[in-house]
């Protein structure tokens, strides 16, 4: 059986992602890993020029890989090492129009060109961050890195953390 790929028309971000934080609503759940694998599934499906996304958690002060759709990953990245320690160690998103340029940058995938990291935190406290890879340089930019804050705030508000997380 094919499975039909639905996508949303990108020709308009704002409306683009207005649309795609409606269907990250639907699919939210209180249970954290559910919301982690259905999101990570759902940006892939949707946003364009990607190559891969998915979630990175906090455990004893180092990044674990967790769910994702792509390649296989590098699976610990220290806070503060690559563009993914680096949103974890300042807690701020890091857009970057070329990961060639980003000092320290870990390579995973050869063939990712720009990058997009978006920390997950709750009560101060790093849960994790959510990374997003594209084949292409400058494919993220400032209206991606709003929404795409905001799918995160959407998680963390709407999922049942364990005590281990937070």
């Amino acid at each position: 059986m094919e499975s039909t790929r639905i996508a949303i028309d990108y020709s308009n971000k704002e409306k683009f992602y207005k649309e795609l934080l409606s269907e990250v609503t639907g699919v939210l759940e209180p249970e954290w890993f559910v919301n982690l694998a259905n999101i990570s599934a759902l940006l892939n499906q949707h946003l364009p020029q990607i190559n891969w996304v998915g979630f990175y958690l906090n455990h004893n002060g180092e990044l674990l890989l967790s769910s994702f759709q792509g390649l296989p990953a590098c699976t610990r990245i220290a806070f503060g090492k690559g563009v993914c320690g680096t949103a974890a160690a300042t807690q701020t998103t890091q857009l970057v129009a070329d990961v060639d340029q980003f000092p320290g940058h870990i390579v995973c995938d050869s063939a990712s060109k720009s990058e997009i990291v978006i920390p997950m935190i709750k009560d101060g406290k790093v849960l994790g961050v959510l990374d997003i890879d594209a084949p292409v340089l400058n494919r993220f930019d400032h209206v991606d890195q709003k929404y795409l804050e905001q799918v995160v705030a959407l998680i963390l508000s709407k999922s049942i953390w364990p005590n281990s997380l937070i």
